[in-house]
């Protein structure tokens, strides 16, 4: 017992003490090994040093080699191209890629891994552990995570054949120790049943609908998406084009345009046959239903034009549907007239106002005529059309070699305009034409008046349908136009005679004949109407009679410059003449009934179209004159000046029909508009438990109680 004591502690001291002296060998060879490589690296570092120039090296200075050059790194490619040429399809050609990829990959790997949780690795597991087992080289109970641990052990095994016995046997113990471990997990693994499989989840079907529930990954649109496609085909032609080539090509064109002509001649024909059957009249033209692209621009710039100037006169707009003139109500007997627009063209500044005309149809579009009354400077004439929506241009612009002296609106076809010219001949103008040039106008040859034409009236259509209007001129003929098959027919009704006669050659006796200046037809009788002339007559006339007059009043000492009957009482008329006087008639008594003396020459005088008794004259010291009869018999309720310049003279006078404001026209060729006050337009008030009556009926009756007040000191002066 103790010998074999004393050896079991020899070989305890002896084992460690091996272990030691094996551990300081391996130190030291470590360390000679060191130094090896480290000698090693300094011989190879004195060879790197000794650089070998090129003879062709170029020679720098210190300055130069120590100069650092700064570099910009970018995200480019520096390996993309940049000449990429691809084909345009929008600009039809080639052009060069601006944008290219820039991406560089410099490594890319396909990864196979999967997670041990999942079904697939659980399966992957047992299928290796399977064919382990039906490996004849391995046990069963080693893996491929054991093998793998063996292959270690073994390389380390190699790795110390070398050392001594000791290290030996305790690298086998802890071989043994790691082997058995490996072999209770293997049990362990084989002990461990495979997990059942789990059963698919059924999807729960939408209470609403029974749709199954799916979703899908937001999948984002690309901003630029391009292909590429070959180019369209294309094809260089070349032909050589002689002289009779382009003669032929010009002669199929002329022939092309003549068809066209012959087929817009017919068409109006067809359309004239066709009307004839069916009874209706005849129109004298066709109006072109294609509407260009120019004139759709023009309607909506018109439009514009109409809203920026109603933004620039908003203060007069305000004016002209709001202001009401407070102090009329407590000066019963006056009124105001307050200044609206004024409607002015740059080159009308040399011509005078001649006449006013308010279209029937559209309230707001009144036409206007220019010309100049100075015998010895007679020159062009205008027509211009003006709107009270835009009182900064006109409308519609018609101009004339001959000054226009009258003008007048057909109350059917408002589009139709009869102007009398200082020349003597009467024009239509249509405004559904473009053209500027009238669609019909009188010649020598169709009968035009010999003088200055001073007066035009449109009448009913005669009994065939044709649209007639009336002239009167100072050659003493009142002419009947009609238009007839696109022309106009004249037929003379009346011709007015002087007071004597006038010696001739060869002493022949000539009738001197009268100078018509004004007349107007009588609103319920058709035949019936009034024509004044320059010595100051009236005379009554009748379409039936030509040779004869009903009446000749002695009207005026002076030119009778306006006529016109009250629009309301079928017995009443106005005029007005040079000698300063305004004189309101009854037509079956030879003595006015009421005169006004206005200190000045009258230019024109009109009735209000909403009362029997209200009228208004224009004097030439620029001055308006409004009257009332119903209110003041003896003067104008309202007197006030329009035209404040010098040498200037107000002409003609206009009521609105439906607005209650007035026209003023001067030599300047400016038209003055202006708002009657309360008191210049008063209607009949309402009274408590009583119906206010309304009407011509009602106008008629308080016009013929004023006029027999007069009538009746008359009769007893009579008697």
């Amino acid at each position: 017992m103790p010998a074999k004591a004393a050896d079991k502690r020899r070989q305890d001291v002896s084992g460690p003490s091996r272990g030691k002296a094996s551990k300081a060998g391996k130190a030291g060879s470590k360390k000679r090994d060191e130094d090896a490589s480290t000698e090693a690296g300094d011989a190879l570092g004195d060879l790197a040093r000794a650089l070998v120039k090129s003879p062709d090296q170029l020679e720098l200075t210190e300055a130069e080699l120590k100069q650092e050059i700064t570099r910009t790194l970018t995200a480019d490619n520096p390996q993309a191209p940049q000449n990429i040429v691809r084909f345009s399809f929008k600009e039809r050609e080639y052009k060069l890629v601006d944008y290219l990829d820039q991406t560089a990959i410099h490594f890319s790997l396909n990864g196979n891994l999967i997670p041990k949780d999942s079904d697939e690795g659980r399966r992957q597991s047992i299928r290796s552990n399977i064919e382990a087992e039906k490996a004849p080289d391995e046990t069963p109970a080693e893996t491929s995570e054991q093998a793998e641990i063996k292959d270690e052990e073994q390389a380390g095994d190699t790795e110390a054949a070398g050392e001594e016995e000791g290290g030996e046997e305790e690298g086998a113990a802890e071989e043994e120790a790691e082997a058995a471990e490996a072999a209770e997990a293997a049990e362990a693994v084989e002990a461990e049943e495979p997990p059942p499989p789990k059963a698919p989840e059924k999807k729960l079907p939408n209470q609403f609908n029974f749709i199954e529930r799916a979703s899908t990954t937001p999948f984002n649109p690309l901003r630029e998406k391009g292909c590429q496609t070959e180019p369209i085909p294309s094809l260089n032609f070349s032909a050589t084009i002689h002289q009779w080539d382009i003669y032929d090509a010009y002669v199929e064109e002329l022939q092309r345009m003549e068809k066209a002509k012959e087929k817009e001649k017919s068409k109006p024909q067809a359309v004239k046959k066709e009307e004839e059957k069916r009874g209706l009249r005849k129109l004298s033209h066709v109006e072109v239903q294609h509407v260009e692209p120019i004139t759709r621009v023009a309607k909506a710039a018109k439009i514009a034009e109409r809203m920026v100037n109603l933004n620039t006169f908003d203060d007069i707009a305000q004016d002209f549907k709001y202001f009401e003139d407070a102090s009329d109500e407590f000066r019963a007997q006056q009124g105001t007239l307050l200044p609206l627009w004024n409607f002015q063209y740059e080159k009308t500044k040399k011509l005078a106002v001649t006449a006013i005309s308010w279209n029937p149809k559209y309230k707001d579009l009144f036409a206007v005529g220019y010309g100049s009354y100075d015998f010895m400077k007679q020159g062009h004439g205008m027509v211009l059309l003006y709107t009270l929506k835009n009182p900064s241009f006109p409308e519609y612009i018609f101009s004339s070699d001959s000054g226009v002296m009258c003008l007048d609106f057909n109350s059917e076809h408002p589009h139709l305009i009869a102007v009398g010219f200082y020349d003597g001949n009467v024009a239509i103008y249509n405004l559904r034409k473009e053209t500027s040039q009238p669609s019909y106008k009188s010649s020598a040859e169709s009968g035009k008046h010999s003088g200055p034409v001073w007066q035009v009236k449109w009448q009913k259509d005669d009994m065939d349908n044709n649209s007639n209007f009336f002239s009167v001129s100072s050659d003493g003929r009142i002419v009947s136009w009609t238009l007839v098959k696109n022309e106009l027919v004249h037929m003379d009704v009346i011709k007015l005679s002087g007071e004597g006669t006038m010696q001739g050659p060869e002493g022949l006796q000539l009738q001197t004949l009268g100078c018509g200046t004004s007349f107007d037809f009588h609103k319920k009788i058709d035949y019936l109407f009034l024509v004044g002339t320059e010595e100051g007559k009236i005379y009554k006339c009748s379409k039936s009679y030509s040779s004869q007059f009903l009446d000749v009043f002695e009207a005026h000492h002076m030119a009778v410059d306006t006529i016109s009957w009250n629009p309301f009482h079928l017995k009443v008329f106005i005029s007005c003449s040079s000698d300063w006087t305004v004189k309101i008639w009854d037509h079956t008594i030879k003595t006015p009934m009421f005169v006004y003396d206005l200190s000045c020459a009258v230019g024109d005088v009109a009735w209000s179209p909403y009362s029997s008794t209200v009228f208004a004259a224009v004097t030439t010291d620029g001055k308006a004159h409004v009257f009332d009869l119903n209110i003041n018999k003896h003067e104008a309720l309202c007197t006030q000046l329009v035209v404040t310049r010098k040498k200037n003279k107000t002409t003609h006078i206009q009521f609105n029909p439906v607005f209650p404001i007035i026209t003023v026209g001067d030599e300047r060729g400016l038209i003055t508009s202006l708002k009657l006050s309360p008191n210049l337009r008063k209607m009949p008030k309402e009274k408590k438990g009583q119906e206010v009556k309304k009407g011509p009926e009602v106008e008629m009756a308080k016009l013929e109680k004023l006029l027999s007040l007069v009538r009746e000191p008359e009769a007893k002066a009579e008697t």
